[in-house]
């Protein structure tokens, strides 16, 4: 038996019905409202779920490893940190590298150090090893890469499915903005063409209604409180995106007003010197700085956090600056064996306590990363990323010497820097605390409500085996500034104008009937 929809509940006949009752541009807005809400309201979820989840990282991890983080404090002094290392690498296979250490004084926290594990040629393993800081216990280890925080944190910036998913999270992120501008429009009370509306009901949900009236009304009022919300969630994350993120640094690096002045030039080399082959170093390396050292950037240390002025940071070291210390070396080895027919001692590296020391020394006591030198030519990398980002510290130490080449601060950074390390700290909830992360938590969840009760609408008045996109107006005016607001973004994010053009040609083509709308 067939069932036929009531004429009066109908989408044609509604919008025949209703046609007086919206105002010119209406269904345009709504029309791209819909479109940027179907392709954003998986993903919508996918953010606010895995979002709310990293915001309670320092919560969360705890309670999911307290055999590893935790341990009860003791009234004895902790472990040197180099003694602490060594129990940690004496517990792994001796082929294990340490690639970094976590500092925390919190005498509660257990201490952590990083190892790569070779696997042949496939690309080796990041293991954590937890070491109790009072009597040197190895507690445990965990995989990096399949931690509980790190999973869904790559959940949230990629999907789990590399730069495909990367890309397709940050289209989700422009497309919020479109549905941020068409959402606001829509709801915007006009008196003269609604005499029943209010602007009490536009700010307050009609708890009392049914049916999609009801879901309307939450929707609406719901997407107005949070509008600014998700408006700044959504520009702070993009700097961080994998795509236009980048661009905007390598940008805002050139005019100035990104990364520090020096970081790409005009500074010291920042490589350690193998002692004796300073001035050898010296022959081989004059006129070069990191800008023309190929390689890696700060980004890809095995660091959890970089702060994102120094994240396109080049990497202070060099294949040229190895070969140049290795035949540096030679040479001075060479020498002192005719010398005195004996091998040169191998020279004395600066040791972990002491670049612990230094950084207490310099105010840095607690929750900061060490990335260890990986080359002769590698220095140590301190990354210390606080909740307040004016404390936000990266110095280069030289291995060798233990001389600071490089101390980067807050004061260092560009103008755009500066906003955007505001930006990440209350985006991720650690600028003020708790209040803050349970702001972000409200904005959050709250999208995702809107996800939800979006779809809702669209289920409730789906036509049968359609796509269930409003009708278009032919008379519809001419919307200059909402078009030159669509060609603005377009401009700014080039991803999302390439598939604003796509969907702007599939709607003319495939999508949707016209409706004239009555003039009364």
């Amino acid at each position: 038996m067939s069932t036929t929809m009531p004429a009066s509940d109908r989408p044609d006949a509604r919008s025949t019905r209703t046609s007086g009752a919206v105002h010119p541009g209406y269904r345009t807005l709504w029309r791209w409202h819909f479109y940027a809400g179907l392709f954003v309201m998986p993903f919508l979820i996918v953010l606010a779920i895995t979002g709310t989840i990293y915001c309670f990282q320092p919560q969360i991890e705890p309670l999911l490893y307290p055999h590893r983080l935790v341990v009860a404090p003791q009234a004895t002094p902790r472990l040197p940190a180099d003694a602490l290392l060594a129990r940690a690498k004496a517990s792994l296979p001796p082929d294990a590298q340490p690639i970094r250490a976590h500092i925390e004084a919190n005498p509660a926290r257990s201490a952590e150090f990083v190892f790569a594990l070779p696997h042949g040629a496939a690309p080796a393993t990041k293991e954590s090893v937890y070491v109790n800081p009072y009597n040197g216990e190895v507690l445990g280890t965990l995989d990096v890469d399949r931690r509980f925080m790190q999973v869904d944190r790559m959940l949230h910036r990629k999907l789990l499915i590399g730069k495909p998913g990367e890309l397709l999270m940050e289209l989700a992120a422009c497309w919020t903005l479109v549905m941020i501008g068409t959402g606001v429009a829509l709801w915007w009370p006009r008196r003269a063409v609604s005499p029943g509306a209010t602007l009490r009901s536009a700010l307050v949900p009609r708890l009392g209604a049914k049916g999609r009236p009801f879901w309307k009304s939450v929707h609406a009022v719901t997407g107005f409180w949070l509008a600014a919300g998700a408006l700044a969630f959504v520009l702070s994350g993009l700097p961080w995106t994998g795509s236009w993120g980048k661009q905007f640094k390598a940008l805002a690096t050139r005019v100035s007003l990104g990364a520090p002045r020096g970081a790409w030039g005009g500074g010291l080399p920042l490589q350690s010197t193998l002692p004796g082959a300073e001035h050898a170093e010296h022959a081989g390396h004059a006129g070069h700085d990191m800008a023309s050292m190929p390689g890696m950037v700060m980004d890809d240390l095995p660091l959890p956090n970089v702060p994102w002025a120094v994240g396109a940071v080049p990497v202070p070291q060099s294949p040229e600056a190895a070969k140049s210390a290795k035949s540096a070396k030679s040479a001075v080895d060479s020498s002192a064996h005719s010398a005195d027919h004996s091998a040169t001692p191998k020279p004395a590296h600066w040791t972990l306590d002491q670049v612990v020391a230094q950084m207490a020394a310099l105010g840095v006591q607690s929750g900061y990363d060490i990335a260890l030198p990986a080359t002769a030519s590698g220095v140590y990398t301190v990354s210390y990323f606080p909740p307040d980002p004016q404390r936000e510290r990266t110095v280069y130490i030289d291995q060798y010497s233990g001389k600071v080449l490089k101390d980067i601060r807050y004061a260092d950074y560009g103008a755009v820097s500066q906003v955007i390390s505001y930006g990440t700290s209350l985006h991720m909830g650690r600028y003020f605390g708790l209040a803050n992360q349970l702001i972000c938590t409200a904005i959050s969840l709250g999208l995702a409500a809107l996800a939800v009760t979006g779809f809702v609408m669209w289920w409730l008045r789906r036509p049968a085996r359609a796509l269930g996109a409003p009708s278009r107006e032919r008379a519809a005016p001419p919307m200059r500034a909402w078009k030159g607001g669509l060609v603005v973004l377009g401009i700014v994010f080039p991803l999302m104008g390439a598939t604003m053009l796509g969907v702007w040609l599939l709607d003319k083509i495939a999508f949707g009937r016209r409706t004239t709308l009555s003039s009364s």
